[in-house]
């Protein structure tokens, strides 16, 4: 695909500086370097700066309260070309005083909390709803440092014997200290497909999403299967629609909470639909025409994949016709 590394959280080039991770005197070098700056965390959910992401320096007075961190120690993110490291640092167990925090963590999280030591214009946004406006730095920063903070927080302990794990090597592994066990940063693959059938494309809704939201049908990749084999089982799984010929078309990182977006193009063999209810509540052929509708705004029923997603990105290379 032309334009693949074009998506939201993809293609920025970041160095990620791997062959430092476990060297000591280069870490302690790189979080005392005068221009060293954080992606700041809380639940989830980065700290923006208007439409930017807020880099704070690693000298900022809230990286040394005892705020409750899911992980003990800043994360290596990168170095910029001026040779000035990212890292990403958790304030998680910071309560926000008077500010509804009912709604963090859902799908649609319009809450914005703001901590006291920052500017007023330094909120902690949920990252879905911004992540379409961010630069491909911003967007890979981001992505990156809430992954791997959402990871340190649910593999706190070793899966071989139990016992707590330690951080090591810059935050990309955990070490179990009673059997010597090495964990490393987990990625879910999931497939997600552009079903097409002469000028339609097949679409489907999940419950849980906004009323009249639908986007390209998806789901993981199971162990021992190949990509081409999983589009062809969720799509029928899900809608009972048999598929010929599949290819890739592009990648997406996607933290929420680890997955690898896997964009596949795929041919339907029939028009037939039959949906498993277990796995969505509809599915329909849209047209052509009714997509660029719904990508206008002004289609009846249906609203648009989120932006920033890479079911909008696909199905928008699709309208444009640049998928090859």
């Amino acid at each position: 695909m032309k334009h693949a590394e074009q998506v939201t959280f993809g293609g920025s080039g970041m160095n990620r500086a791997a062959h430092i991770r476990a060297d000591q005197a280069a870490l302690e070098a790189a979080l005392h370097h005068p221009d060293a700056a954080c992606v700041l965390l809380w639940r989830g959910k980065p700290l923006m700066r208007g439409e930017a992401l807020a880099l704070v320096p690693m000298n900022h007075p809230v990286l040394a309260q005892p705020l409750g961190r899911a992980i003990e120690a800043p994360v290596l993110l990168g170095l910029e070309a001026s040779g000035a490291p990212n890292f990403a640092c958790d304030i998680s167990g910071w309560e926000p005083e008077g500010q509804d925090a009912s709604t963090v963590g859902g799908f649609h999280d319009p809450s914005e909390q703001h901590h006291p030591d920052f500017p007023p214009d330094h909120l902690f946004t949920e990252l879905r709803r911004v992540m379409w406006q961010l630069s491909p730095r911003d967007a890979e920063l981001a992505a990156t440092a809430k992954a791997i903070v959402n990871w340190h927080g649910s593999h706190r302990f070793c899966a071989a014997c139990g016992v707590a794990s330690a951080v090591s090597h810059a935050g990309w592994q955990r070490t179990c200290p009673a059997c010597g066990t090495h964990h490393f940063p987990r990625t879910d693959p999931v497939v997600i497909m552009l079903i097409t059938h002469g000028n339609s494309v097949l679409m489907g809704r999940s419950p849980a999403w906004p009323e009249g939201m639908y986007s390209l049908l998806a789901g993981f990749v199971e162990p021992g299967e190949t990509l081409e084999a999983a589009v062809r089982r969720e799509v029928f799984e899900e809608s009972g629609v048999r598929v010929g010929r599949v290819d890739y078309l592009a990648s997406q990182p996607w933290p929420f909470p680890a997955s690898l977006m896997f964009g596949c193009r795929g041919e339907a063999l029939s028009r037939e639909i039959t949906i498993d209810p277990v796995e969505i509540e509809d599915a329909q052929w849209v047209s052509r025409e009714d997509m660029m509708a719904v990508f206008a705004g002004t289609h009846a029923t249906i609203k648009p994949a989120r932006k920033g997603a890479i079911a909008h990105f696909i199905l928008h290379n699709w309208l444009a016709d640049t998928l090859d």
